[in-house]
């Protein structure tokens, strides 16, 4: 990244589809976490949670699904399977345990 000089115009990131465009098209392609979606389209992963609710909301309108694979305990397996918040939970609620496995997210369907 070059750095500015004292009045030259910022030039914006040409981009070529919307956030929300763009998560969908990856997860068409591929099953991810937040934390992968993030990573790619580059923005905090706690936004990508957003983005990830409007998305699941509006789906229905293509007669398409948003799949999300449940978070899971890495210690004792407990899978999170009624949890209805996309985030990653805290903890586990058996053994306490913070070693969670995210949830995983793909779009399914038509």
């Amino acid at each position: 990244m070059q750095k500015r000089m004292r009045g030259e115009p910022i030039v914006p990131v040409e981009r070529y589809d919307t956030i929300r465009k763009y998560i969908v098209s990856l997860l068409k392609e591929y099953t991810m976490s937040a934390k992968e979606i993030s990573s790619i389209v580059k923005i905090p992963e706690r936004e990508i949670y957003d983005h990830l609710e409007h998305i699941r909301k509006t789906l229905h309108i293509t007669e398409q699904d948003l799949h999300v694979e449940p978070a899971r305990c890495d210690k004792c397996g407990f899978v999170f399977q009624k949890r209805n918040r996309l985030s990653k939970p805290g903890k586990c609620p058996l053994c306490h345990s913070q070693l969670i496995l995210p949830p995983l997210f793909a779009i399914k369907g038509a």
